[in-house]
């Protein structure tokens, strides 16, 4: 259940969630919210809005494939690699013109957010995000670290080999600084390599113990992911 004073800084959050497109990019990835007076208390998660709300003009990409996975031609969002979806987390996928003003937020190292799948309508303030590039070649763990390394706020990063359902791939843990909050969240991403492909899945938060709770959802993820045939 989420903490009751969160309503006392509602209508200020959603006056900062809404200047605050494509928040999952840069040095704080979930605090747009940290321009209000009391940005140290977390929004609700009917508060905190989709951040990509202008960036994608079509909003009719809000439902999945009936096998509940996204990535797969007729999902949400066409990727590289598909993988399950918890329930009630609600993918969208993200396009942003090369001349908009937000273009630089969608862009992390090589790769380009494709996807953003949404955890409010689970109770949870997050995202799992998907990222993209066209190099079919390369290892997953260079791929990882091309990501990471793009973002300068990011340290203790800690780097495994590991399988994603049937494909090779990497996975990293680290923290993001955020100047804003003063403080460090934890973060967890995976990249794999396919013949469409790389991807890098992304799994953020508001805050460390947020991410925690989201942590089961990306690990689904994780272990049905197959290449998109």
């Amino acid at each position: 259940m989420r903490n009751a004073g969160r309503s006392a800084v509602a209508a200020a959050l959603a006056v900062a969630v809404a200047v605050a497109v494509l928040t999952g990019c840069g040095e704080e990835k979930e605090s747009a919210a940290a321009q209000s007076p009391s940005a140290s208390a977390k929004p609700s998660p009917s508060q905190s809005g989709g951040p990509t709300a202008k960036a994608t003009p079509s909003q009719s990409g809000g439902s999945t494939a009936k096998d509940g996975t996204v990535g797969t031609p007729g999902s949400a969002c066409t990727l590289p690699a598909s993988f399950d979806l918890a329930p009630q987390w609600k993918p969208k996928p993200v396009h942003v013109e090369a001349d908009s003003p937000v273009a630089g937020l969608a862009k992390q190292g090589p790769f380009t957010m494709a996807c953003e799948i949404d955890a409010k309508p689970a109770g949870n303030i997050g995202f799992l995000r998907a990222w993209t590039e066209n190099a079919t070649s390369g290892t997953p763990r260079a791929a990882l670290e091309a990501y990471v390394g793009a973002d300068k706020t990011a340290s203790k990063a800690t780097y495994k080999e590991i399988k994603a359902g049937t494909l090779p791939a990497a996975e990293v843990t680290y923290e993001t600084y955020s100047k804003l909050l003063d403080r460090s969240k934890r973060e967890t991403a995976l990249a794999v390599v396919t013949p469409k492909g790389t991807l890098v899945l992304h799994l953020g938060g508001w805050d460390s113990e947020e991410h925690e709770q989201m942590l089961p959802a990306y690990e689904r993820a994780k272990t049905s992911m197959k290449a998109t045939p």
